[in-house]
């Protein structure tokens, strides 16, 4: 495994589109009621808040201002988003930008380094099933489950210092060296135009067994052929 460092406050003060592909490869450590799982990310997705960067991010929970849900999104960077999706999956997001600027970076997929039986012991609990190690922590919500945070208790938990949030803590470490090869595509699952080609917001180890498969949002592939369709010329 290549060396990894803590990450720091000014790593991430970056807009997440130009953060995200940095933390391919990095290591999110968590220990959550006495027991630690690390996770290599894999996979990841930037997200932009209102009035953040140059193209409104339609697929963002942020897109329409703040609001008592997606408010650790407009914090600090370094902290972690963490959200409920369709009522079950906490999913985990690394806050990027400066603060007051939202913005977050969707852990989407990675690989168990350490830890894999309480992963595994969290996924069985959670899900019932866990067909192979690459599926640990393949897709976003296996991804929390695997190391363990959970919302709401744990969103705004701080991955720079590592302090204690409801029995958990969390701490993200960058690659000395980044990862040399990077893919990049369409955000995954995504409704409408912000889950297609205008928006290669996803970025990716080639090759990793972890990533998840590509599939379309509510309306993503009908708003693709729109995007594609040239304009007609009167």
């Amino acid at each position: 495994m290549s060396a990894h460092r803590p990450v720091t406050r000014a790593d991430l003060g970056g807009l997440p589109l130009e953060v995200a592909p940095r933390l391919l490869g990095a290591l999110l450590r968590t220990e959550v009621d006495g027991e630690e799982v690390v996770v290599r990310v894999s996979e990841v997705e930037a997200y932009h808040g209102r009035g953040t960067g140059d193209v409104p991010d339609p697929g963002s929970h942020a897109r329409m201002g703040p609001t008592a849900r997606n408010a650790t999104m407009w914090g600090e960077p370094g902290h972690l988003y963490v959200y409920l999706s369709h009522g079950i999956h906490s999913c985990v997001n690394v806050v990027s930008g400066p603060e007051g600027v939202a913005g977050g970076i969707l852990l989407r997929g990675g690989e168990i380094v350490e830890g894999e039986d309480a992963a595994t012991r969290r996924r069985l609990e959670r899900r019932g099933v866990v067909r192979s190690p690459r599926d640990l922590a393949r897709g976003p919500g296996r991804l929390g489950d695997a190391v363990g945070l959970r919302h709401p208790q744990h969103d705004g938990i701080d991955a720079v210092t590592g302090a204690v949030q409801a029995g958990a803590t969390a701490r993200l470490e960058l690659r000395v060296d980044p990862v040399p090869d990077i893919a990049t595509g369409p955000r995954v699952g995504v409704a409408g135009v912000a889950g297609t080609a205008a928006f290669p917001w996803r970025f990716w180890i080639p090759g990793d067994p972890t990533v998840s498969p590509f599939r379309w949002g509510r309306g993503a592939q009908e708003a693709a052929g729109e995007v594609a369709r040239p304009p007609v010329l009167d």
